[in-house]
């Protein structure tokens, strides 16, 4: 680490000492394969991040789709006090759909980036540097001209840390006098160490650290993208992108709880810097993102892995006991966690539910209480205890809430040793009754193939599983069981081009009706997504696009 670190003059719109997080869970991690989130509950952890009270939040790519789209100006419409940002190609099409999306937004962020290492250059873009150059000026400027002088523009050199250094400062000295108000230094494919970084990053700032404010992307291919980031910042970056959990392309990228408690936590490291992210919503947003996504979190994962806070050895248990400092460097509470407990059981009141939620990171009242409060007393109705998986359960699975134009009516399945299993479901799908028996080679299997039948008959295309998961949320022989499955369309009906992987979820103390619920939940979601599509190819034929175009559209 350089010890002479340059006196960072912060960019437009940033407050001397403050360290803006840029949070792109919305868009870079969604870009991890299998996370894909519809536009409900894109809404939904888009606010749970404001209420973590990031900077910014990349809403996502809105010229990739038009689910996309509307995610990305529905949370502009909405989100108060954060910036929304839109990420854009600096090719013509994206950047205007972008500023579309973010024109109701309080405070528009566009970000436009263009690729500036040799290897993406030639192999990938199949352009010289000049055309990368004009590119990053041309679409800069436009930004700058659609959304006026108060909006922050970004721009990126994508694969920074693998371009000419040359190249990389000319590049950015186009963005900055096209308008660029942040400067992004992207660690692409995760190649940069720490030391070499945190170089890079000062030869940036002090070129252009009194023109914009330096921002770093790092990705986590070494493992090192908490590292770079947190070196970054030393050497004057003053905007640090990230995701929560670390979600991501390939090995994921900078994590969100990482960077900002190493900051709050070793601050003779980081003097008179600070964010302002409001720590103890880290967990709550950690979990509702792992529950959306339907991506695990890892147990020894720092800050918000199960085991970050706990300890089984009883050299450390006495420490513990006597001094938490001995071995917790941070508070439990600090990023959200309680060390107290409200035990909940059939004869719990509301105000002692909404209590225990609130010491679980959730905020519930009025008619979302009354609802939750329901099953919580049916659920203890059917098991000896309530447990804090149990709460957090019922309260997250609402979040996956989506229209009901498939609606279960009811099933039946037997099963025996060494046979086939005869399921019969029962449904309304687009309110046309359908009642199918089908045999597997199980229950689940069986149900799942009356399930298909059903929706063949009237959507012209089924579910195809391709992964199922059941686990349960709390311990004991009466826990409830909790179903992911992520599906696809099947292939033979569905539009060319259609490649959404939606998410399923299901919570039942009966793990059948966890894994229909769960299908169903999923195969909603399918149905969303097609309608969407199906509107945008309407829309694109008459506006007169060829039927080649037409195939094309994401």
């Amino acid at each position: 680490m350089s010890e002479n670190v340059p006196a960072n003059v912060p960019g437009p719109g940033i407050v001397p000492g403050s360290v803006r997080i840029f949070d792109t869970t919305l868009r870079d991690g969604e870009q991890a394969p299998g996370a894909g989130l519809t536009v409900a509950e894109k809404i939904e952890v888009a606010r749970q991040l404001v209420r973590l009270n990031v900077d910014v939040i990349e809403a996502g790519f809105p010229a990739s789709s038009p689910g996309e789209f509307e995610a990305v100006a529905q949370i502009a419409r909405e989100t108060r006090g954060v910036a929304v940002a839109g990420l854009a190609r600096c090719k013509d099409g994206d950047p205007q759909r972008a500023v579309e999306a973010l024109r109701a937004a309080e405070r528009p962020h566009l970000h436009v980036f263009i690729a500036s290492s040799d290897i993406h250059l030639k192999h990938k873009l199949r352009i010289s540097r000049d055309e990368a150059l004009l590119a990053a000026a041309k679409w800069v400027a436009y930004g700058r001209k659609a959304l006026g002088p108060d909006a922050e523009i970004e721009f990126s050199a994508e694969d920074a840390t693998r371009t000419d250094l040359d190249f990389l400062m000319k590049i950015y000295e186009a963005a900055v006098d096209a308008g660029a108000s942040t400067l992004n230094i992207p660690d692409t494919v995760g190649y940069a160490i720490p030391a070499e970084f945190g170089q890079l990053v000062h030869q940036v700032v002090d070129r252009f650290g009194s023109a914009a404010t330096i921002s770093v992307h790092c990705h986590n291919d070494l493992g090192l993208a908490t590292s770079n980031t947190l070196a970054a910042l030393q050497n004057g970056a003053r905007q640090l992108e990230v995701c929560v959990n670390g979600l991501g392309e390939r090995a994921g990228n900078a994590s969100l709880e990482e960077v900002v408690m190493g900051i709050k936590t070793r601050p003779t490291q980081f003097p008179n810097l600070a964010t302002r992210v409001a720590t103890e919503q880290i967990t709550p947003a950690s979990r509702l993102v792992s529950y959306l996504t339907g991506f695990t979190v890892q147990p020894n994962k720092a800050i918000v892995g199960g085991n970050a806070f706990a300890h089984e050895s009883g050299i450390h248990q006495d420490g513990v006991i006597k001094n938490p400092l001995t071995y917790e460097i941070m508070t439990p509470q600090s990023v959200g966690l309680s060390g107290s407990q409200l035990t909940i059981g059939k004869l719990s009141g509301r105000r002692g539910l909404r209590e225990k939620l609130h010491s679980l990171g959730h905020d519930v009242d009025g008619e979302a209480l009354d609802a939750v409060y329901a099953q919580v007393i049916a659920l203890a109705d059917a098991k000896k205890e309530v447990t804090d998986g149990d709460l957090l359960a019922i309260v997250e699975q609402r979040a996956t809430d989506v229209p009901d134009t498939i609606r279960l009516q009811g099933w039946s399945v037997t099963s025996s040793h060494g046979g086939r299993a005869m399921g019969m479901i029962s449904l309304s799908v687009l309110d046309q009754p359908r009642s199918v028996e089908a045999t597997g080679n199980g229950p689940v299997d069986a149900l799942y193939g009356a399930i298909d039948q059903a929706l063949e008959s009237v959507l012209g295309w089924k579910p195809i599983l391709d992964e199922y998961e059941i686990k349960a949320v709390s311990a004991g022989e009466d826990a409830q069981g909790q179903v992911v499955v992520r599906v696809h369309r099947s292939t033979e009906r569905a539009p060319a081009g259609d490649a959404f992987v939606a998410t399923g979820h299901g919570l039942s103390t009966n793990i059948i009706e966890a894994s229909v619920a769960a299908y169903l939940s999923g195969a909603e979601k399918l149905q969303t997504e097609a309608v969407a599509r199906e509107a945008m190819i309407e829309e694109a034929r008459a506006s007169g696009q060829t039927p080649e175009r037409v195939e094309k559209l994401p």
